[in-house]
């Protein structure tokens, strides 16, 4: 075989690929026997006919193409390998010439890895604001415990508060009609935090039970119901019940209830301890962006138009799905945004990821930085936890996805990277500015 090359425009590289005759011509018999094998051909039994009768069955092109995709895989990693070039995608052929019995003749393009200038990225010292821990955030942390273990208990001897859950029955109307979707009975609504349209649960205010009444309200301009957008409505309501929120006292016997404490000053000596941890968590996070993006900022890499076309592709896909799980309509996102602008967001989204990956990746090849057993079993540990599975379970499920383990293997570089650039650089801590 022989390979010349020919540097195209960017970071394109043209394989002109030269396969000797009889490897071609072993290629295109063994193409003829395999498609003899199920295809039917009158008075022949499969496999049986010969390579005249297939040719003239299927034609020749097929055949040559059938020929060529066994033949080009491995010419192609060959020519990969001994010319030393680093492919971010796979290769595709452009154009072939193959007469049976001479030589064949094929050109691939290939996208080489865009050269990247590393800046500094060791010995520096980046400064970081502290995540200092608020003066009342342990009193929050205990009144947020304090409001999950309570209660809400039904009370009948007065009107409703904008602290209660009132339970109603309702049923709206706008435009004449009733609004599809716009009723239901025995509906408790949180007066406090309502997510209904504005201004409806502050109407609920200060009714009796039993009460009937109408209220008036206007769907939000934004509304996703285009036939409801800024159109005034009325809701019929009636009060079922009133329920009213109570808070346990903060007491010792609450401290032993919600875990393995003797004293609320046990409770509280946890609950410290958990905003010391997030604290320092958030440092960490903080610390490792900071230096990362300082890294990034100092790299000079040119991002090929090819490489953001397919992120943007991919991205666009990644958002889809999520959206679609929120119960989202794409379309609807592109209206409220705007194509231009989304297709915008969309390009810089992935022009950031490219470059941050083809840094990642100069870092690790240039300090010989390699993935270990450890470090995927690190990140496995990771995901298992995220998602409540065992991490074997998880394994096994990415196993059947080639795509998502070279993903994970991804992240698990990035998160060796991240560590490397953390030991090798100095991070101050200092206190955040005043606002």
């Amino acid at each position: 075989m022989k390979v010349t090359l020919e540097k195209e425009k960017e970071n394109l590289v043209k394989l002109d690929i030269t396969i000797p005759a009889k490897d071609a011509v072993d290629a295109y018999n063994s193409a003829v026997k395999r498609i003899a094998q199920y295809v039917n051909i009158d008075g022949f039994r499969k496999g049986k006919a010969p390579r005249q009768v297939v040719e003239r069955h299927v034609g020749v092109e097929r055949i040559k193409h059938e020929a060529i995709e066994s033949l080009m895989p491995k010419a192609i990693s060959d020519a990969v390998r001994e010319n030393d070039l680093d492919i971010i995608a796979q290769p595709y052929i452009t154009s072939y010439d193959f007469e049976v019995g001479k030589d064949l003749h094929v050109v691939a393009n290939a996208e080489l890895r865009p050269e990247v200038t590393l800046g500094d990225y060791k010995g520096l010292t980046v400064e970081v604001e502290d995540s200092p821990i608020a003066e009342d955030a342990q009193e929050k942390s205990i009144q947020n415990l304090l409001n999950q273990h309570s209660t809400l208990e039904i009370v009948t001897d007065r009107p409703t508060k904008e602290t209660d859950t009132a339970v109603i029955d309702f049923e709206g109307f706008a435009n004449g009609e009733k609004i599809k979707g716009g009723d239901a009975k025995n509906y408790p609504l949180d007066l406090a935090h309502s997510n209904f349209i504005p201004g409806f649960a502050e109407q609920l205010v200060g009714k009796n039970i039993n009460d009937e009444f109408d209220i008036n309200v206007t769907f939000p301009a934004e509304y996703h119901d285009e036939k409801l957008k800024g159109q005034p409505a009325v809701f019929k309501i009636k009060i079922n019940e009133i329920k009213e929120r109570k808070v346990p006292e903060l007491n010792d016997e609450f401290a032993q209830k919600v875990g393995d404490f003797k004293t609320v000053d046990d409770l509280k000596a946890d609950v410290q301890k958990y905003l010391e941890t997030q604290r320092e968590r958030s440092n960490k996070i903080n610390s490792e962006n900071a230096l990362f993006n300082k890294v990034i900022d100092a790299a000079k890499v040119e991002v090929p138009e090819s490489m953001i076309e397919r992120e943007v592709a991919s991205l666009k896909e990644e958002y889809k799905q999520r959206f679609a799980m929120q119960g989202i309509n794409w379309d609807n996102i592109i209206k409220s945004q705007g194509e231009d602008e989304l297709l915008k967001n969309l390009r810089d989204d992935a022009t950031v990821r490219i470059k941050n990956s083809l840094v990642i990746d100069k870092i690790a090849k240039t300090e010989n930085l390699k993935l270990e057993q450890k470090d995927l079993e690190e990140k496995f540990n990771q995901l298992s936890a995220a998602y409540g599975m065992q991490a074997k379970d998880l394994i096994q499920q990415i196993g059947r996805n080639p795509e998502v383990l070279s993903s994970i293997s991804q992240q698990a570089m990035n998160d060796k990277v991240r560590d490397f650039l953390m030991n090798n650089n100095k991070v101050e801590l200092v206190a955040p500015k005043k606002k």
